[in-house]
């Protein structure tokens, strides 16, 4: 007898109307009294040293209160911490207004504080710099002799360096009957999320603060604004209810977090920092990178040889890596592989994580590759992948938890209608458009994090429950809702889950598509809990039926607990909390990874994505006229969310394979177009007919409700596809991200 009503139904967002009736407040639109604002001078040169702050004409404007720099900044700030924030890489932290020295160009310098925006901000040009600039380096191309290991740290553990090599790779490349070689280039991107990165601190007196900050983290953001300032971690509360977009951009504290707070605990007052949409480029980035592939097959397709060697950018102050060459040897077997990955430290900030951070990047060379081979081959590249298809994770020969990649090869494919394609490049025309089509695989981890939550029936029967995690506009709260409902048998509505608060229990920062599967595990190991107290609790009752017996003899449906032999005897949520003398009965419990058993496992998602493109014979403009992605991620807990999530990455996809792109010019060390007018991303437009197939894949190990994550999948198989559909249609292979007209001119 199945009492879930919820879980797999395609709920709409339970918060959708506040957002789009503009209720939802976000981190900039809190009201406080007294409130000051800050604006951010950034620097205009790349390197070198600050010799002398005139801030004299600043001061003398009226509204103006302070200009906070590295002169006169609080002393209260802890500088002294290596790691600072729970997704920060290996080396020294980068800290603002700590010296004179300028490591990056738009590094922050320097905080006006007045009473309004406007004041703050026009006041900012009047603040005067002498600088002394030195030589910088800022072209990962002409450093790529630079490049090096990167150092191990924390977060590394989940960025795996590359696999050792297995056979004789050189070897077996250079005897092989069929090889490619390619060098792929990738050009930077910057996260541009709607809403702009902002604080808004709440001065409780004290040394107590309340933040409504952009993050991804509430307790990452806690736990760092507590150390870096000397606070105890109770005393700090982060509040993040609503995110306008992050795509990784909020997995680090910002350093418009850390400027606000020290100017409200410099000045004693609630004080806002919001940053322009230019300053949103001078921090977190998809970093370039240059990557040299080598696959070899026999005449059969075999892959025999898999070479993959990665130069990607860092910060010359932190080590940030991606797992880039690691994917290949995890869907495809072959007895000779060769990995390398080499960080060249640069001056630019550090890069961040950036939506499937390293599988975008790396899976659009390895698939475009296997497309290329496919070619030589003469082999349909759909039959290429199924005949290297592997049941077990070849990189570590471990099973897969679950593997329905043959599936969605298959079920797309279909959908598709791939097998109308002509394998012979320029073969098929639309009137002056040349068609092509193309796929590609795609794979993306399986995370889960610890989360704890705190689970409560209250006197009107409701379900209430407190988690930490926030809501970054991927359905989060509605999914949770559906998840806790069922476990309780309650409508969505007798459900409230609060969360978007440091002091709520644990929870890991929003990223890696990993909280359904973490904090979606906590509520039900937490309402497990609960059920055993309720039980417990009813046994009690006058002339209880509920005496004696085990959780597993009774389930929940409409507000009441039944026997499950006898349905009809029951008894209400409602009056077992009557009976705790209107107490409510709650309980709080951790959702963990079960290590043990599944060490003996690989742990990934699967997708497969087709594409249909028109290209201008005469103008090169390309267009994806049509695009399937099948998506194997366990069991979807609301399709309408999730098929969201998997076409907002298809969408940007096709953003990364022909639209954007971060120009610096290295004469000055300078991004050149940080406006969203020059910074290209996709508009409606610009978008074909895209489809979502998530197909039935049951996974009874990865954790306690079968779930993978959603968010990043979609991603990392539309670039690959989308430039091999661009190959069929024209038969030219372009090997550098974005694809310009000009280049199939």
């Amino acid at each position: 007898m199945d009492f879930n009503k919820n879980v797999g139904q395609p709920v709409s967002r339970l918060e959708g109307k506040l957002k789009v009736t503009g209720q939802a407040k976000y981190a900039a639109e809190y009201e406080a009294d007294n409130l000051l604002h800050g604006y951010v001078v950034s620097s205009p040169i790349t390197k070198g040293k600050i010799i002398n702050i005139d801030i004299t004409q600043a001061m003398a404007i009226p509204g103006v209160v302070d200009v906070l720099s590295h002169k006169n900044r609080t002393k209260l700030a802890w500088f002294d911490l290596q790691y600072t924030d729970m997704d920060a890489p290996p080396g020294t932290v980068f800290k603002p207004l700590a010296d004179e020295n300028i490591l990056y160009n738009g590094q922050p310098i320097a905080l006006v504080v007045a009473e309004s925006y406007e004041t703050a901000r026009y006041a900012s040009t009047q603040v005067i710099f002498e600088y002394e600039q030195e030589t910088f380096q800022t072209d990962l191309e002409s450093n790529i002799p630079n490049g090096r290991s990167a150092k191990k740290g924390f977060a590394t553990a989940l960025k795996p360096p590359p696999p050792p090599p297995t056979g004789d790779f050189q070897t077996a490349f250079e005897q092989a009957p069929v090889k490619v070689a390619a060098t792929f280039q990738h050009g930077t991107e910057h996260h541009n999320p709607i809403e702009l990165f902002a604080t808004t601190t709440i001065y409780e007196g004290k040394g107590k603060l309340t933040i409504y900050d952009k993050t991804q983290g509430t307790i990452n953001n806690q736990l760092y604004v507590a150390n870096i300032f000397g606070l105890h971690y109770k005393d700090v509360r982060v509040l993040a209810p609503f995110v306008g977009g992050g795509f990784g951009s909020g997995l680090r504290p910002q350093y418009q977090l850390f400027l606000c707070v020290m100017a409200a605990l410099h000045l004693k007052r609630n004080v806002r920092v919001v940053l322009e949409r230019k300053q949103m480029f001078f921090f977190s980035h998809r970093p370039p990178v240059k990557q040299n592939l080598r696959f070899a097959s026999d005449v059969e397709g075999n892959v025999t040889a898999l070479g993959h060697s990665v130069f990607s950018e860092t910060s010359n102050f932190e080590d940030y890596t991606e797992a880039i060459a690691n994917w290949s040897h995890k869907l495809y077997p072959a007895p000779n592989t060769l990995f390398d990955h080499k960080v060249v430290p640069l001056d630019v900030y550090t890069p961040l994580d950036m939506r499937a951070p390293g599988g975008s990047t790396g899976m659009h060379a390895i698939e475009c590759t296997m497309d290329e081979l496919a070619h030589k081959l003469k082999i349909d590249p759909l039959e290429l992948r199924l005949i290297n298809y592997s049941e077990i994770d070849p990189s570590s020969n471990k099973p897969y938890t679950s593997k329905a990649l043959r599936d969605c090869y298959l079920q797309a494919a279909e959908k598709f209608g791939w097998s109308n394609r002509n394998p012979e490049p320029r073969s098929t025309k639309r009137g002056n458009k040349l068609v092509g089509y193309g796929m590609a695989t795609g794979i993306w981890d399986a995370f889960q994090f610890p989360a704890r939550v705190e689970a409560m029936i209250t006197k009107e029967g409701r379900m209430v429950l407190n988690n930490a995690t926030t809501d970054i506009g991927t359905g989060t709260l509605t999914v949770m809702t559906q998840i806790a409902a069922d476990e309780l048998g309650l409508s969505l509505e007798e459900v409230d889950f609060n969360y978007g608060d440091s002091q709520k229990p644990f929870s890991m920062f929003q990223g890696g598509s990993s909280i359904t599967s973490s904090t979606g595990v906590a509520i039900v190991v937490a309402a497990k809990a609960l059920r055993k107290k309720l039980l417990k609790k009813a046994a009690k009752m006058p002339d209880s039926r509920f005496k004696n017996l085990e959780d597993t003899e009774v389930f929940f449906s409409a507000g009441n607990m039944h026997l499950k032999d006898h349905p009809n005897v029951f008894v209400s949520l409602k009056n077992i909390i009557a009976f705790n003398n209107s107490k409510p009965i709650k309980t709080t419990n951790m959702g963990k990874p079960h290590m043990l058993k599944l060490r003996k496992y690989s742990l990934a998602t699967h997708s497969a994505s087709f594409v249909e493109v028109e290209v201008d014979q005469d103008l090169g403009t390309v267009m994806v006229t049509r695009a399937v992605t099948a998506v194997a991620a366990g069991k979807i807990i609301n399709p309408k969310t999730a098929a969201s999530q998997i076409s907002g990455s298809m969408v940007w996809g096709i953003s990364k394979a022909l639209h954007e792109e971060t120009f610096m010019d290295h004469n000055l060390g300078k991004y050149m177009n940080t406006n969203l007018g020059e910074y290209h991303i996709p508009v409606h437009a610009d978008i074909g007919q895209l489809e979502v197939i998530f197909v039935e894949e049951k996974d009874e190990l990865i954790n306690e409700i079968g779930t993978k994550g959603v968010g990043e999948i979609g991603l990392v198989g539309m670039p690959a596809a989308i430039s091999n559909a661009i190959f069929n249609a024209t038969g030219k292979r372009i090997y550098k991200l974005p694809i310009h007209f000009d280049e199939l001119m």
